[in-house]
C-alpha cells in the first residue's frame, strides 16, 4: 500500500478509527456540559434489572426528563442515526443503506439487551432482596451481549439475504471503538472516586498491575502460541481478554494487531461465560478460606474476575458474605464496602493501562511480527498501524482526572451524573458490537478456528494458574489490612 493510500485512509475525517474518536468524544462533551448545569444525555435510555417488563427502560434522568422508557429509547435510537449516519456520510458510505439497516439492528440489539436484563437471569446474589427473589443464572447484565451474538449469528447463518441488507450498517470495529473512547471516561470517574481512600489500598491496587501485564499476559500467550499452536492474531487477545480486562482488554488489543473484528469478540464471549462461573465459585471460596483477611478477599476477586461488572458482584458478594462471618466466627463487625472498595481498586488500576499496553503491542506488532525481513519500520508506520481510539480513551480519561481533580463534592456529583450518562451510549454500542459480529460469523468458520481450543485454553490458564497466583499476589498487598470495625 502506497503511502499516499494509507495516508488517506487513515485521515482524520475518513477512517473508521478516527471516526470512533469523534463520536465518543461528542458523546462524552455532552455528558460533561452537565458541570455547566444543562442535561443534554438525561433523555437517553436505560437499561434495568426487571422482573416487570414496563420498568425494564427508564430515562438516564427520570427527575428531569418526564418520559416513558419507550420514549427514551426511540429519541436514543434517532440520536444515534442521527450522528452514525454524518459519520457514514463523511466516510463517502450509503447514508440511505445504512439507515435501513442500522434501524433492524438497533431495535433487535436492544430486544436482546433487555432480555439479558430479566432479573431471574441477571440478578447477582447482593441483589436479591432488593428484587425480592431466592434465585437467578447470575449472568449479570452482560448476558445481553450473548443473547446479542446468539442472535446475530442465528440470521448471519440462516438468513444471508438479510444480512447482505444489513451490511452497510454492520459495523462492529466501529462501534466497539467509540464504546472504547467514552469507557476511559468512566475509568476517569472512578479513579477520581479513589483517591479519597486509604492511600496503602490505592499503592497496593496500583502494584497489582504488574501481574496482570507481565506476569499473566507473557505466560498465556506462550501456552496458546506453543502447546495449542494459535496464530498471534488469537494467542494476543486471548492473552489481553484471560490476564488484563476481558471485553475492553481483548478488543483493544485486537485493534491494536489489526485483528480480525471476530477475534476479540470471541475471546470476549468466553471470558463472559467464565466471569459467570467465577461468580459462582469465587465468593464463597473467599469467605469460607480468607474471612479472617478481609482485604485479600476483595483483592482477589478484582484480580480473578476478568469482567468489571462481574468483578463488581463478586466484590458486593464477598463484602455481604465475609462480614456476616466474621460477625459470628471471630464477633467482629466491620465497616460495609471496603472489600468491594479493594476488588474495584483493584480492578480500575488494571483497566486505566488498556491503552499503554495497546500502544506497546501495535509497536511490538510493527517492529517484530509482522515486519518483513530486511524491512525498516518508520514513525510514521507505527503512527499508522496505532488504533487512534486508544488516543480517545486516553484524552477522556486524561479530562476527567484534570477537570474532577479541582471540583467541590456537588461538582463531582454533578460530574458522575453527567459522565453516567454518557457511559450509558458505551453500553449500547458494546451491544451493537456482540450483535454485528454475530452477523459477519459463520458457524462453520468458527469451528475451523478452534472455538474448543480457545476455551480449553481459557480453563486451563484460569484455574491452573492465575487464580492462585491471584490470591497469592492479593495475600502479598493486602495480608493484614482490615477494613474499620463497627463500634
Amino acid at each position: 500500500m502506497s503511502p499516499e493510500t494509507q495516508a488517506k485512509r487513515n485521515g482524520l475525517f475518513k477512517s473508521e478509527d478516527w471516526w470512533a474518536v469523534w463520536l465518543g468524544l461528542f458523546i462524552f462533551l455532552l455528558g460533561l456540559l452537565r458541570l455547566s448545569g444543562v442535561d443534554l444525555l438525561g433523555w437517553a435510555v436505560k437499561t434495568n434489572i426487571w422482573l416487570d417488563l414496563s420498568k425494564a427502560l427508564t430515562p438516564v434522568s427520570p427527575k428531569g426528563f418526564h418520559l416513558s422508557g419507550f420514549a427514551s429509547l426511540f429519541l436514543t435510537y434517532v440520536f444515534l442515526t442521527v450522528v452514525l449516519s454524518i459519520g457514514i456520510a463523511a466516510m463517502g458510505g450509503k447514508v440511505g443503506r445504512f439507515i435501513g439497516g442500522f434501524t433492524i439492528i438497533f431495535w433487535l440489539t436492544y430486544c436482546c439487551w433487555i432480555a439479558g436484563n430479566n432479573a431471574f437471569i441477571a440478578a447477582t446474589p447482593d441483589q436479591y432482596a432488593k428484587l425480592k427473589i431466592g434465585w437467578s443464572l447470575r449472568l449479570t447484565g452482560e448476558s445481553g451481549f450473548i443473547i446479542a451474538l446468539i442472535v446475530g449469528l442465528l440470521i448471519g447463518n440462516l438468513w444471508p439475504g438479510l444480512t447482505r441488507y444489513l451490511q452497510e450498517a454492520t459495523r462492529p470495529e466501529w462501534y466497539i471503538k467509540a464504546a472504547i473512547v467514552i469507557l476511559g471516561a468512566k475509568i476517569g470517574l472512578i479513579a477520581l472516586q479513589s483517591t479519597g481512600l486509604a492511600t496503602q489500598v490505592i499503592f497496593r491496587g496500583f502494584c497489582a498491575i504488574i501481574e496482570a501485564y507481565l506476569i499473566y499476559w507473557p505466560i498465556v500467550y506462550f501456552i496458546s502460541r506453543k502447546y495449542f499452536r494459535f496464530t498471534p492474531e488469537w494467542a494476543a487477545p486471548l492473552a489481553s481478554g484471560i490476564s488484563i480486562c476481558g471485553v475492553s482488554a481483548a478488543i483493544a488489543t485486537g485493534g491494536a494487531i489489526k485483528a480480525r473484528p471476530v477475534v476479540p469478540i470471541i475471546v470476549s464471549s468466553l471470558v463472559i461465560i467464565f466471569a459467570v462461573v467465577e461468580l459462582l465459585i469465587l465468593p464463597f471460596a473467599a469467605q469460607a478460606w480468607l474471612y479472617h483477611e478481609p482485604m485479600v478477599a476483595g483483592a482477589w476477586m478484582g484480580l480473578a474476575v476478568k469482567t468489571d461488572g462481574a468483578a463488581a458482584a463478586s466484590g458486593a458478594i464477598v463484602d455481604a458474605l465475609i462480614r456476616s462471618k466474621a460477625a459470628t466466627a471471630l464477633g467482629v463487625h466491620w465497616q460495609e464496602s471496603w472489600m468491594l472498595m479493594a476488588a474495584t481498586t483493584v480492578k480500575v488500576f488494571i483497566d486505566i493501562f488498556i491503552a499503554i499496553w495497546a500502544f506497546i503491542l501495535a509497536v511490538i506488532w510493527c517492529w517484530k511480527i509482522e515486519c518483513k525481513p530486511g524491512e525498516r519500520v518508520s514513525a510514521a508506520d507505527i503512527w499508522h498501524r496505532l488504533p487512534k481510539f486508544v488516543l480517545g480513551y486516553a484524552a477522556t480519561f486524561i479530562l476527567i482526572l484534570l477537570v474532577g481533580s479541582g471540583l467541590a463534592d456537588e461538582g463531582r456529583k454533578l460530574l458522575q451524573a453527567g459522565i453516567g450518562g454518557a457511559d450509558n451510549f458505551r453500553g449500547i454500542f458494546f451491544a451493537l458490537t456482540f450483535f454485528s459480529i454475530g452477523l459477519v460469523s459463520n458457524f462453520r468458520t468458527l469451528k475451523e478456528e478452534g472455538m474448543g481450543r480457545l476455551a480449553l485454553v481459557y480453563l486451563i490458564c484460569l484455574f491452573g494458574f492465575i487464580i492462585w497466583i491471584g490470591l497469592f499476589i492479593s495475600w502479598i498487598f493486602f495480608h493484614g489490612i482490615t477494613p474499620p470495625r463497627i463500634g
